[in-house]
């Protein structure tokens, strides 16, 4: 993929945006088509802990790939009007070109590029089930496959709206600043989802869990922050995620439903939803203050170690009380939804999930990996952050 050869004046900007009163129809589309991924995504887990594999054709398969769909179509039109439409040579200068000719944004073709790989991975991912059968692997090559491509539209969705509202005038930041960090969110959502099988609730009293924690939010939290023109960007985007998760949460289980492949250990009678979502708005919170008075006042290593530094403290703070009160029996409700066991959960099992994991740790292991591993971690996770944030405050394209 080339990069356009002209670098825009601020002038051209300015009238290029002036054009633009409203929020162009194919952010909305990205945006929306990343909000329907998410959705079938989190509905796919509910559908396979609820009933297990089911035909192709699912509703939840169909709200990703018709989200994929949509978001490929709207930067597909924005590519086209772009190249081709005389009224847009000045916003032309502010795209980037791909094989000499083609112009666009550059979320746009992110978006484009995630489509593809989402639709080459159906009937890919048909052919394995049919070759190898039911979820060998979970990262099995068709679902990795998928996976990049579903992450590429809602990563190409945010650039859209990075873009626009990196050079967008003052009366329409605000609304290019909001659909950015609910983007964001939605991303978040996503990393969320990748890390769960080591951000089980079980898993809470044990370093591993923030290990993998301290490894991947603060990375994306404080990476869409730093670009972000909100006030309170990471807070707001953690707000999304939590959002989210919590609707699917109260959502899912109004529906009746009931396991049909075997084994079939627990009397499921509804859509069982994941769990509940991590209490990462306190340390957002904390990123957001101490961004807000050390970015450009210090050095970024030094900012980043303060920056990981508080999220882990917050996220202990919070996350190691509020998991007693997760495994706890006033978290089995439909508030906290706590008591998701999916069918396949075998009987000796079920009081089990409501317990700890020790993962083999001893005292002096938790603790060195709380108080030595997962602030390195933070704090390189953090640096990461801060360098791809600074990337992204520059993006015009």
């Amino acid at each position: 993929m080339g990069t356009a050869t002209l670098t825009p004046t601020p002038a051209v900007l300015s009238r290029a945006d002036t054009h633009a009163a409203v929020v162009p129809w194919h952010l909305y589309g990205a945006v929306f088509g990343a909000t329907s991924i998410v959705i079938g995504v989190i509905w796919d887990i509910s559908w396979h802990m609820t009933i297990g594999r089911d035909s192709f054709w699912t509703p939840a398969h169909l709200a990703m790939y018709l989200g994929g769909v949509l978001a490929g179509v709207a930067s597909g039109w924005i590519v086209l009007r772009t190249t081709f439409a005389p009224s847009t040579s000045a916003i032309r200068q502010s795209s980037v070109r791909f094989w000499h000719f083609f112009h666009g944004p550059l979320g746009a073709w992110v978006c484009i590029w995630g489509t593809f790989a989402m639709l080459t991975s159906a009937p890919f991912d048909d052919w394995w089930h049919n070759a190898y059968g039911l979820d060998v692997q979970i990262l099995s090559p068709p679902h990795s496959v998928l996976a990049l491509g579903m992450i590429a539209v809602a990563f190409g969705a945010l650039l859209l709206a990075l873009g626009l509202q990196n050079r967008s005038t003052h009366e329409t930041r605000a609304r290019y600043g909001a659909i950015y960090a609910y983007a964001g969110g939605i991303l978040v959502v996503f990393v969320s989802i990748l890390t769960t099988e080591y951000a089980d609730r079980g898993l809470m009293h044990s370093s591993i869990f923030y290990k993998v924690v301290c490894g991947a939010f603060p990375f994306v939290l404080i990476a869409i922050a730093r670009a972000s023109t909100l006030r309170w960007p990471a807070t707001t985007i953690a707000a999304v995620y939590s959002a989210i998760t919590i609707l699917m949460g109260w959502i899912l289980p109004l529906f009746p439903a009931e396991p049909k492949l075997a084994p079939i250990y627990q009397n499921v009678t509804n859509m069982v939803p994941m769990d509940f979502p991590l209490l990462l708005v306190v340390p957002a919170f904390a990123i957001d203050v101490l961004m807000r008075r050390l970015i450009g006042r210090r050095n970024d290593w030094v900012v980043a170690a303060a920056l990981g530094s508080a999220f882990l403290a917050a996220l202990v703070a919070v996350q190691w009380p509020f998991a007693d009160f997760l495994q706890s029996g006033a978290a089995q409700n439909w508030l906290f939804f706590a008591d998701n066991y999916y069918y396949a959960l075998p009987n000796e099992s079920y009081t089990v999930r409501r317990q700890f994991y020790p993962m083999g740790e001893t005292r002096a292991t938790l603790l060195t990996g709380l108080l030595i591993v997962a602030p390195l971690i933070a704090i390189a996770s953090a640096r990461a952050g801060l360098a791809w944030g600074s990337w992204m405050t520059r993006v015009r394209r």
